[in-house]
């Protein structure tokens, strides 16, 4: 079996009962201890070693210098910002947690916008990024805040209430939308705190992020999250250039101070500092992603080792506030009794621009679904919903053996010119596909039954260096199972410990169970734990 693929044992099938037998969190919060969760979006294992070494004084060394280093840790596949963060928080993987990306379709629910159910075709669009906003071009997705963006400090923490309903699946059972938070199939570490009576707090970049208030949908007590493919003061939005997005994380570091303050993420109310609380940083992520900004280049030189002008900015940007953190702690006095775990949702792919080939996925789509329809007159496309990154994922309007086999062979056929890091043509083979998992092979590889409503009906393993885009306004991308994508740092920092690296293979679902082992709380509180058997992270005790 692929070293890729997902190991699940069959027992998973009675994920359904888990709610039914609930496990106890252990009794009490000894000490009063705090988890800070620190995702930096992009970032490797070997971006945090380079920066380390080179920058001995600097905050990551700092950490590195009092904490466990897990050197073997890998995200879940899909390498996406949705199952990455949620597998963190989770302890789960896909086969668990229902979700594969952050725009989806699910065979069982009904379109968007339904409102008379009786009779209406199955098959939906889960759509849970910007795109749910009241209003995406505002920082706080629709809320009417004055003065932005000075005032986003002001956003709400229940930012279900700035999602348009109109824009959410319907569940065809109750004919009412399923929201972010009921679409997640297992609780989550932030619910087991609750219900030991612990407070709770988080920051990401999107309203949609209340998916991690987990089914209860009250996990998160203080939940801000700035939309950040508003409109930016300078135009486009705060992706389109680094030094913008430096200034968008700003705000969430800002929270997190507040936070560590003892106060709400606004600073409006004393709220005390809550047990696990965190958020993720986007900058490196933009730098690796954008082929320059502010005139430099972004990305990594020739080679994919050393960080270009633009990466580098970003790294000091992110070291900064994370230093930032630190010394609030000591200022506190909750240096001793606050652990930081620092990893990534994703990596980025790939780290050379030489490995580079831009591929259109619209076009081979396009051909896709005219050659479906020539050979089937009459019949709609046979794509319902692509999401391609530099991994392809496709639900198609027919399941069968015959239409999924046909969409690979298709796709397996096509040869073509895309382009590199420079805009120059650049041939590609096969769609940009490495292998593809089509039908039930694609369920099989996710570890779910065939005809499960969520899984794709084909994962493509792009090619290394390829990246999905219509344009050339991106370097790199997420999503695959390369190392670029998989590879991130693992550290455990806090009290009383020392500089250990751990070279062993570990997953960055075993944080969910670490968090709550931290806390002295019951890692087989979380549903995904006991259904996947996700373990606390090693060398710990």
């Amino acid at each position: 079996m692929s070293p890729n693929r997902i190991r699940i044992p069959a027992a998973l099938a009675a994920l359904s009962l888990l709610t039914a037998v609930p496990v106890a969190a252990a009794a009490g919060h000894p000490g009063g201890r705090h988890v800070l969760l620190i995702s930096v979006d992009g970032l490797h294992q070997a971006d945090l070693a380079a920066y380390a070494a080179g920058h001995p004084q600097s905050a990551l060394a700092v950490l590195l210098a009092r904490g466990t280093a897990y050197t073997g840790a890998r995200t879940p596949v899909p390498s996406d910002s949705f199952p990455g963060l949620i597998g963190q928080l989770t302890g789960g993987d896909p086969v668990a947690t229902g979700i594969y990306y952050d725009a989806t379709y699910n065979h069982g629910l009904l379109p968007a916008g339904t409102t008379s159910c009786a009779g209406v075709k199955p098959g939906a669009q889960v759509d849970l990024t910007e795109d749910l906003d009241r209003d995406q071009s505002r920082l706080d997705a629709g809320q009417g805040l004055a003065g932005l963006p000075a005032s986003v400090l002001g956003m709400t923490g229940t930012p279900q209430t700035l999602l348009n309903p109109a824009g959410l699946p319907v569940d065809p059972r109750t004919c009412r939308p399923v929201q972010p938070h009921e679409y997640l199939k297992v609780n989550t570490v932030f619910e087991v705190a609750r219900q030991a009576g612990l407070r709770t707090a988080w920051s990401d970049k999107h309203p949609a992020y209340e998916i991690l208030n987990g089914p209860s949908g009250t996990g998160v007590q203080d939940l801000f999250t700035p939309e950040i493919n508003s409109t930016a003061p300078a135009g486009g939005d705060w992706t389109t250039d680094n030094a913008a997005t430096q200034q968008y994380d700003g705000y969430k570091a800002q929270a997190v101070l507040n936070e560590i303050d003892g106060y709400d993420h606004g600073r409006t109310h004393r709220t005390g500092t809550p047990a696990v609380f965190g958020l993720n940083f986007q900058s490196v992520s933009t730098a690796q992603k954008l082929p320059t900004s502010g005139g430099k280049a972004g990305g990594y030189l020739a080679g994919g080792v050393v960080p270009g002008p633009v990466l580098s900015s970003a790294l000091d940007f992110v070291d900064g506030r994370i230093g930032a953190f630190v010394a609030e702690l000591r200022r506190e006095h909750l240096d001793r009794s606050t652990t930081i775990i620092l990893s990534a949702k994703h990596g980025q792919s790939p780290t050379d621009p030489r490995a580079l080939t831009r591929v259109d996925d619209g076009k081979l789509l396009d051909g896709l679904n005219a050659a479906w329809r020539a050979l089937h007159p009459g019949a709609g496309d046979l794509v319902a919903q692509s999401t391609d990154d530099d991994a392809m994922l496709l639900w198609l309007t027919d399941r069968s053996p015959a239409a999924t086999s046909f969409a690979k062979q298709y796709l397996l056929a096509q040869n073509g010119t895309g382009t590199d890091s420079t805009g120059a043509a650049k041939a590609f083979t096969r769609s940009g596909l490495q292998t593809v998992y089509a039908g039930s092979d694609a369920a099989r590889y996710f570890g779910v039954r065939p005809g499960d409503d969520r899984v794709p009906d084909l994962f493509g393993v792009a090619q290394y260096g390829v990246v999905y885009t219509g344009g050339m306004k991106k370097i790199a991308e997420h999503g695959g199972v390369a190392a670029d994508n998989r590879a991130v740092p693992l550290v455990v920092s806090g009290p009383e410990r020392e500089a250990r690296t751990i070279g062993a293979s570990v997953t960055t679902t075993q944080i969910a169970p670490t968090i709550l082992r931290l806390l002295g709380l019951n890692p087989a509180a979380l549903q995904a734990v006991r259904a996947e058997g996700t373990r606390v992270l090693p060398g710990l005790n």
